[in-house]
């Protein structure tokens, strides 16, 4: 009964794609996305997942895991599983599976929903279980030394710089849209800054007031939050409080980055591990909610399943279907970001082995679900009206009046007045060009509850979104400085051993200031960014997480096939081969086009000429020095990192031909098993 129950689920979740695929109406009921997504998921973990899990990694309870073994009590802490699982969870799921579907809609609702389903069941959810497992075996080492202990030094150490650069990139790009959705919003702002001091006193009352009372804390933490999101519109209401709220993207960047470095240093327990778990709550209670939304209300996908901009010519950002629909769509099928959090903080707190494949595959099927929820989200809105909030100035035209004309001219119509009143039901004062996917998705959603719950409470709902979106945001941000941090100091180690103590605090506050500097100077590059940030950081920003994804990818299929795993190698070296050829194949566009919405040298030239001929604004001219500069930059980083993915895949390619020859290679560097957990 059990085979014909899954074959059941098989043959519906077939069905439902098959009628995704080939549906060319004028819409679509969102169910379809639904059952389709259930089925993939459903088959996924209950099969895929448990043969990886018995076959290929072999978990074993009975080993004792670095968390109980090297306790510390600062960042190797024995961390109940469903805590584990709120704190992984909440540090993959960034705006990667918020964000990406989002704007990847510009293709149409198809690519991406197939590209997250199968992405994830085969590749990303494979990718952050592997990597945790290995990572726990080895004390918790970071991916870079991880490579460098099994591949050798050359591919060890291109791995750990390529790492710690796209780290960097990714943080920055995090608070991009952190910045771009609170930005002049004082009831989203007042609510995320409410959230820090929650979390503090969560984690000071699990640690002192009530060790162990996590359901306790969990009750206290929710309804404060709650409390803090009806708080922020009582500010938004308030003339006086809401100015001190009211705050420019440059003000917030500065706050983002004073976050970033607090959340380093400070002890696991005090904010990222409560703040992560709190948040896992709102997001899941969120989903949960949107979900049972979707379902009761049965909304229509208004976005057609392909748009005429699947050849490059895309308002939100320049490049064709292939191969940008794979690297704009990352955390929600396949992250290698998740990779660094999976070798970082969260094998430090697993304290029973055989939870990875909970906390490895079940957190990012669930953050694939997310990815599901936000392209429906995004794409029930009429096209033209997710055109007109996600499309910048330099797309569309600087005035209201220009960008629904120019919009209305792609076919896909919209006025003024339709947006303002769509502003004033969100209590915005305009909704037009904010970039970054978040706006537009928090309208998405905003629209979903309403229909469920009331159309008077659509402003509550917005901004609610948006807390949702940016405490979604923090939580990868904040656990992403630490992990960073980590690296830092793995790489620092080789220099002088006392700065590789991830206990030493001075160690911990230079390491944690150099990695904040980092991404902070890319932060700034997307503020001043006429055009928001997005069409410049965005692509870079993928290309980086795929290529990081392949670095991953290639460090485990090197550790298998050493393990004498040479046939079940496929597992991980089908997604890695699918990956370097995606990013590759997008490297080489985005470095060699002429196309200035694609190639990051040809737009460096057209400013630099517009700026020669004196045709720019005294505003435009002031910043396009820095634009310049920064446009190169990001050509250089996207010409060397894919350069390190090669670098890597050639020495694990070395390492595997000599394992398979029988000659000598890296010893493991796996800790012997000691006693029952």
């Amino acid at each position: 009964m059990k085979k014909l129950g899954w074959l059941l689920v098989a043959v519906v979740g077939a069905f439902a794609i098959g009628g995704l695929a080939v549906h060319r109406g004028e819409s679509i009921n969102a169910m379809w996305l639904i059952v389709a997504a259930a089925c993939v998921y459903a088959i996924g973990y209950r099969l895929y997942s448990a043969w990886v899990a018995a076959s290929v990694l072999v978990l074993d309870a009975s080993r004792v895991t670095p968390a109980v073994r090297l306790n510390d009590g600062r960042d190797y802490v024995p961390t109940n599983k469903w805590i584990v699982f709120g704190h992984h969870f909440a540090a993959i799921a960034g705006p990667g599976p918020l964000i990406g579907p989002t704007l990847a809609a510009q293709f149409g609702y198809l690519p991406g929903t197939i590209w997250i389903l199968v992405g994830a069941v085969l590749g990303g959810c494979v990718q952050d279980m592997t990597v945790l497992f290995l990572s726990t075996r080895r004390n918790g080492r970071s991916l870079g030394q991880m490579a460098k202990d099994e591949m050798g030094p050359v591919g060890g150490f291109a791995a750990m710089i390529g790492t710690l650069v796209i780290m960097v990139i990714l943080i920055a790009v995090l608070g991009l849209v952190v910045v771009n959705a609170m930005r002049h919003s004082p009831w989203g702002t007042s609510t995320v800054f409410a959230t820090i001091p929650i979390a503090l006193l969560v984690g000071i009352y699990m640690k002192d007031i009530r060790p162990g009372r996590v359901l306790e804390a969990s009750i206290i933490g929710v309804a404060l939050l709650l409390l803090a999101v009806g708080g922020g519109g009582w500010v938004d209401s308030h003339p006086t409080i809401r100015q001190f709220f009211d705050l420019d993207a440059l003000t917030l960047a500065w706050f983002v980055i004073g976050y970033g470095f607090i959340a380093a240093v400070l002890p696991v327990w005090l904010l990222l591990a409560p703040r992560d778990y709190l948040s896992t709550f709102l997001k899941l209670g969120t989903v949960t909610l949107l979900a049972i939304s979707v379902i009761v209300m049965r909304p229509e996908i208004h976005m057609p399943a392909l748009t005429k901009f699947i050849d490059g010519s895309g308002p939100i950002f320049g490049g064709a279907l292939f191969p940008f629909v794979f690297i704009t769509i990352a955390c929600g099928a396949i992250s290698g970001f998740h990779a660094l959090v999976s070798s970082g903080t969260t094998p430090k707190l697993i304290t029973n082995e055989a939870d990875v494949r909970l906390i490895g595959y079940g957190s990012m099927m669930l953050e694939s679900a997310v990815a599901i929820m936000a392209m429906i989200a995004a794409t029930l809105l009429e096209p033209g009206i997710f055109f007109a909030i996600n499309s910048g100035p330099g797309a569309v035209g600087a005035t209201p009046e220009a960008a629904v004309a120019t919009i209305t001219s792609w076919g896909f119509p919209v006025t003024v007045d339709q947006m303002a009143f769509l502003a004033k039901e969100m209590g915005e004062s305009t909704l037009f060009a904010r970039t970054g996917g978040a706006p537009s998705l928090a309208v998405g959603m905003a629209s979903i509850f309403s229909s469920t719950f009331g159309q008077s409470m659509m402003a509550l709902w917005y901004h609610f979104a948006i807390m949702f979106e940016a405490v979604f945001i923090l939580t990868t941000l904040d656990a992403g400085t630490r992990v960073g941090r980590f690296m830092l100091q793995d790489a620092l180690g080789h220099l002088w051993p006392k700065l590789g103590q991830t206990s030493w605090y001075p160690s911990v506050l230079i390491s944690s200031a150099l990695v904040v500097a980092g991404w902070g100077y890319f932060l700034y590059i997307g503020v001043i960014d006429p055009n928001g940030g997005i069409n410049i950081l965005w692509p870079l920003f993928g290309i980086s997480n795929q290529l990081l994804a392949g670095i991953a990818l290639c460090i485990c299929t090197g550790i298998l096939v050493k393990q004498g795993k040479l046939k079940y190698a496929w597992v991980t070296g089908v997604p890695l081969a699918w990956l370097t050829l995606v990013t590759t194949v997008a490297t080489w566009q985005k470095v060699v086009s002429d196309d200035v919405r694609i190639g990051f040298l040809a737009a460096a030239d057209q400013i630099a000429s517009k700026l020669a001929a004196g045709t720019l604004t005294a505003e435009q001219a002031a910043v396009a020095p820095q634009l310049i500069f920064n446009q190169r930059l990001d050509a250089v980083l996207a010409i060397v990192l894919t350069l390190i993915l090669w670098i890597v895949i050639a020495d694990t390619a070395r390492v595997c031909m000599r394992v398979v020859q029988g000659l000598p290679v890296p010893p493991s560097s796996e800790a012997p098993a000691r006693g029952a957990a």
